[in-house]
């Protein structure tokens, strides 16, 4: 995301071989990924850890850890409190836009937190060092629950995007080109979550993606929308969650490179006319007569901690470690916001 075009998060779609982006999501023809190889040596401007069969903290071969735990979906209660209640159910899928009150106190805040992708779109599709594919859809989620879990324990209200495999919206026949999401599709799925933060009288907004591009891309970068009426607020947000998240992953000596915090306006690549004289990501962006009609209303930014198609970073990903380390970080950024 940092230069121009960078790839963002992957969804196949109906438009033949397209590697494209709308809104916050890259319409992506999945290329075939080489055989895991080790990171090269770190050299000053790349910032890699030296070439290593084994990742700090994470197993050779980690169990990939997507699935979410059973207590935190839709319609089950669990000993971490109740079940989440449905903002919408006649405007989002079953297992989407749910809120889950505090398990312990109440700051009388309300935290937005959307795992990106989901359903018949599975985001990236990377491997780990050890072969084993990593899809970007079950990481967010896995990342998304965990992150919640631990801001409801300090007293947030938490609504997420969803709680399954399965897109936001609920999807009609323009949406859907078989077994794909039309360009349609994709804006109405990626607006939805912006239409659940805003139904929920969000204060925050945070998007959990993960990147993608060529085996030897890495890093960590986190955007933000320098437009909206409370874009200060927006790079506050963003600049803690780049700053935390990288810390405590790099607290793990695994040496992820910092892309850095950037606009919006920088990242992906825009399909069509419309999303290119759009240039938002839909997720962060400012309404635009006839194309987006409802932005979110509230300071977001969206992180993509790691690249999936990079081997090294794709274990991480996968590894139930790795999210943990992601998600207390993520959690820590938004407690500090709110300070």
């Amino acid at each position: 995301m940092g230069h121009t075009p960078r790839l963002t998060v992957t969804l196949l779609v109906a438009c033949g071989s397209c590697a494209t982006l709308i809104g916050a999501a890259l319409l992506y023809a999945g290329p075939a990924f080489p055989a895991a190889e080790p990171r090269p040596a770190a050299t000053a401007t790349t910032l890699r850890i030296s070439a290593t069969p084994r990742i700090p903290g994470i197993p050779a071969d980690p169990t990939i850890s997507v699935a979410a735990r059973p207590g935190e979906r839709a319609g089950h209660a669990d000993a971490d409190g109740p079940a989440g209640q449905p903002i919408d159910p006649a405007l989002f899928s079953p297992g989407a836009c749910l809120a889950f009150a505090p398990t312990s106190g109440d700051l009388h805040e309300t935290v937005f937190l959307d795992a990106g992708h989901g359903g018949m779109d599975p985001g990236a599709v990377g491997t780990t060092q050890s072969g084993a594919p990593v899809n970007e859809s079950a990481v967010n989620l896995a990342v998304e629950l965990a992150t919640m879990a631990i801001l409801r324990a300090e007293g947030y209200r938490v609504v997420v995007s969803r709680t399954e495999n399965s897109t936001v919206t609920k999807l009609t026949a323009a949406d859907v080109d078989g077994r794909l999401l039309t360009v349609r599709g994709v804006l109405n799925d990626v607006g939805a979550r912006d239409v659940c933060a805003n139904l929920a009288d969000a204060d925050v907004l945070v998007g959990i993606y993960m990147d993608s591009g060529s085996p030897q891309d890495a890093g960590c970068v986190t955007g933000y929308d320098a437009v909206r009426p409370f874009s200060s607020a927006n790079l506050r947000l963003a600049t803690l969650l780049q700053d935390d998240v990288l810390s405590a992953m790099n607290a793990q000596g695994w040496g992820i490179p910092s892309e850095g915090v950037q606009p919006d306006t920088v990242l992906g690549s825009a399909l069509d006319n419309a999303a290119l004289a759009y240039g938002h990501l839909i997720l962060l962006g400012p309404a635009k007569t006839g194309y987006f009609t409802t932005p979110s209303q509230m300071p977001g930014a969206l992180i993509e901690p790691l690249f999936v198609t990079d081997p090294f970073e794709g274990s991480i990903a996968a590894s139930a470690d790795g999210q943990q380390v992601i998600a207390t970080a993520l959690a820590q950024a938004i407690t500090q916001y709110f300070a």
